[in-house]
């Protein structure tokens, strides 16, 4: 394998100056330059990662912990952060918490010494036990980290999430101009900040319109194997219901399936509003209106300000990056 030092004996130089060539230092004139890169093509010289990242005190590696993979939202998040990390020349390990606040301590003492930085989307358990002394002993020891999607409010690190709470008001009120009158939202997301701040979009939009007469109705739902039994015998009981805002990847689609197994007419008799991307839409009939949450956006905004906070390109004050949904009218809403 041909290294620097075979580079630099051959073009009777320093060892230093190619170095400097190949880095495109300005201190090296651009023929010398040109010359090295030359050789080094034609050498098909290859530079020892290992080597370099112990000169520079830099894996430039990234740790990325998510909580499900299953979960189609987080799965092309990761795809995007991967696709990402690679043009900035980092490569990443991923680690699966599977909502386990055991297991995202675990993950994180596996990449303690291992990465230059983290990206993090916590785990239920997390939240729900409200137990972040392992995230903050992390940013305590100087690692920078961002926390994506699902994020710890007294943590102080950069954060990229979703504007949560307007999308679900804004879907509120579409369904209010369509003069939907019993309008419930499905939540399976209780005792995570994402559900919370959509559950407050929600009731908010409802408390202040002048002409809805219901309270609230906040139904909650486990995604689990009888989430269709549970959402049926729900919507049979409630015949009332008008509209539906489903706040999850999948319960959307299963409300929409359980109402035409109902005999309901949808838009006519009943709207239905999901919180997903495209990727649910090929399954639905009608086509699911849905809250399209950026995959990608949230994806290029929270590597960039990581890779930024590792190179030391930003200040030290942290930043919360809300990224703009946007509400895909489809099959299942009417235009207002």
């Amino acid at each position: 394998m041909i290294t620097l030092k075979d580079l630099a004996k051959e073009l009777k130089l320093s060892v230093s100056t190619v170095s400097k060539a190949l880095n495109d230092s300005y201190e090296i004139s651009e023929a010398t330059r040109e010359k090295v890169k030359k050789l080094a093509r034609k050498k098909n010289y290859k530079p020892n990662k290992a080597a370099v990242s112990l000169r520079k005190n830099k894996t430039k590696t990234i740790g990325v912990i998510i909580p499900n993979i299953l979960n189609p939202f987080f799965g092309r998040l990761l795809h995007n952060i991967e696709k990402g990390a690679s043009k900035y020349d980092y490569n990443i390990i991923t680690c699966i918490s599977n909502e386990s606040l055991e297991k995202e301590k675990k993950s994180l003492e596996l990449l303690d010494g291992s990465v230059d930085g983290i990206l993090i989307a916590v785990a239920k358990e997390t939240q729900t036990l409200n137990d972040a002394s392992h995230l903050k002993e992390v940013v305590d020891n100087k690692v920078p980290v961002v926390m994506f999607d699902r994020f710890i409010d007294s943590i102080k690190c950069d954060k990229v999430i979703t504007d949560d709470y307007k999308a679900v008001y804004d879907a509120t009120n579409h369904f209010l101009r369509e003069g939907r009158r019993h309008i419930v939202l499905l939540n399976s997301l209780s005792g995570l900040n994402v559900g919370k701040l959509r559950v407050n979009g929600y009731v908010d939009a409802i408390k202040q319109s002048v002409v809805y007469k219901e309270r609230p109705k906040v139904v909650e739902i486990a995604n689990d194997d009888l989430v269709d039994v549970n959402l049926a015998e729900y919507i049979r009981k409630e015949k009332t219901v008008d509209a539906i805002i489903a706040i999850d990847n999948t319960l959307g689609a299963v409300a929409l399936n359980v109402l035409k197994n109902q005999g309901k007419k949808i838009p006519d008799e009943v709207s239905v509003i999901g919180f997903s991307s495209k990727h649910i839409i090929v399954f639905t009939d009608p086509k699911l209106s849905t809250i399209a949450q950026q995959s990608r956006k949230m994806a290029k905004e929270s590597l960039r300000r990581l890779i930024d906070r590792i190179e030391k390109k930003k200040n030290k004050e942290s930043k919360t990056i809300i990224i703009k949904s946007k509400l895909e009218h489809r099959e299942t809403t009417k235009q207002t």
